[in-house]
């Protein structure tokens, strides 16, 4: 594979290699801590003092979520053009721009409002955005930086959520997101600038040739347009898909899930607290012993561990050592998740555009995520208990493994 010149002085080594990912991956754990993982903990008070259902608040959520499904293709496509630093700069400066706003809101409109705002920003600064800037800068070495890059992100929960908490407890929610917010504008916005300072106006490496991805150009076809012809891309989208439904109903819903579970505030928290440090052990794990597996079978593993842990949670009581069986299990299972996630297009579908196919990729995934927890919350009210919540996404995770599996039988050889 050829490499030119001005790509291989791009793909960084050594310190520079090191301070590139720990940038970017300190940069993950803001945005995943501010932008996401702020969500359930602001909802219960916030409802409160709205005095809405939880069905409407989490609407609000749902709508921003879809909002970023729309823009993940574009998003995509930008970095796949070379304007990642500008996606990353503008996304982190317009995130702290609206947690601030959200903090001043006194209306339900007003919400689903900035929701919409922060939907565009997460397809703007989380993981898949921040994945096709180091596969541009890192080229066919790519599993090294987003593998790096995601031991970093693990440990967003972790940071945050306490931190929220305590914000919270001591400021109020409107104080505690305007905190947030300006963290936001005074650290993300300078981190950024900093570490994607000279972006390559090419990968690190050129694009293989058609032989030797396996992509053909008939009638002049693209890749982007060879990936949707493929049955593993199709795989990869339901098990993706799924995989993000459940992710997202238990991320926005464990919050009371535990509580109704019998369980006090401190321990919901470090329960919640233990999965960030579960994920990241998962990623060292395969930092460690997985490096030369093909990414296909440390996905099906990983994906079939997912059911597992959530019967744990779903079939025994609430005790101590059941629930962290269940935190180190399912933060290990999803830790390794967005390992594979990051590396399912460039290792079993092809290197190219690798922006626009994840792109495309996200899009379902992001209105999964959208759905599920509205979804969540309609069962809830329904049943008026978690516990069909559960067994749903217990059944979802199976068509994971299921559609992860496909994937890996139809995956393009090298």
């Amino acid at each position: 594979m050829a490499v030119t010149p001005a790509a291989s002085a791009a793909a960084p080594r050594g310190l520079a290699g090191f301070l590139f990912i720990g940038g970017l991956g300190i940069g993950q754990i803001i945005s995943w801590g501010t932008l996401y993982y702020s969500f359930p903990l602001i909802a219960e008070p916030m409802g409160r003092e709205f005095g809405h259902a939880k069905a409407s608040i989490y609407g609000a959520l749902t709508f921003g979520l879809m909002v970023a499904s729309l823009a993940a293709y574009p998003v995509g496509v930008a970095i796949d053009r070379g304007r990642g630093r500008a996606v990353l700069v503008l996304g982190a400066a317009a995130g702290g721009l609206l947690l601030a706003a959200w903090s001043l809101i006194d209306s339900l409109w007003a919400l689903y409002a900035v929701m919409g705002g922060i939907g565009l920003v997460q397809a703007m600064t989380l993981y898949e955005p921040a994945f096709a800037v180091v596969a541009r800068r890192f080229g066919s070495d790519a599993r090294r930086g987003i593998t790096a890059l995601t031991l970093w992100g693990g440990f967003a929960s972790t940071v945050f959520v306490p931190v929220l908490q305590v914000l919270m407890d001591r400021l109020g929610w409107r104080n505690a997101l305007l905190a947030l917010g300006l963290f936001n504008l005074a650290v993300l916005v300078a981190l950024h600038l900093v570490v994607t300072r000279g972006e390559p106006a090419a990968p690190a490496a050129a694009a293989p040739k058609p032989a030797e991805a396996k992509v053909p150009r008939r009638s002049g076809a693209g890749p982007v347009a060879w990936a949707v012809r493929q049955p593993a891309f199709w795989g990869l989208m339901v098990a993706f898909t799924l995989y993000n439904a459940a992710f997202s109903a238990m991320t926005f819903h464990i919050y009371p899930l535990l509580l109704e579970r019998g369980l006090d505030a401190a321990a919901v928290v470090g329960t919640i607290a233990m999965i960030g440090p579960a994920q990241v052990a998962g990623r060292v794990a395969v930092w460690l012993f997985g490096r030369d597996r093909p990414i296909r079978t440390i996905g099906i593993v990983a994906a079939a561990t997912l059911p597992v842990s959530l019967i744990l949670l779903a079939a025994l009581p609430a005790s101590a050592a059941t629930l962290i069986a269940f935190a180190v299990i399912y933060g290990a299972a999803n830790g390794v998740m967005t390992i594979v996630r990051g590396l399912a297009v460039p290792e079993m579908l092809t290197r190219e555009a690798y922006g626009a196919i994840n792109g495309l990729l996200t899009g379902p995934s992001a209105a999964a995520k959208a759905l599920a927890p509205v979804g969540a919350a309609a069962l809830w009210a329904a049943t008026g208990t978690y516990d069909l919540v559960l067994w749903v996404a217990i059944a979802g995770t199976v068509v994971v493994v299921a559609g992860f599996g496909f994937a890996a039988a139809n995956a393009v050889r090298r």
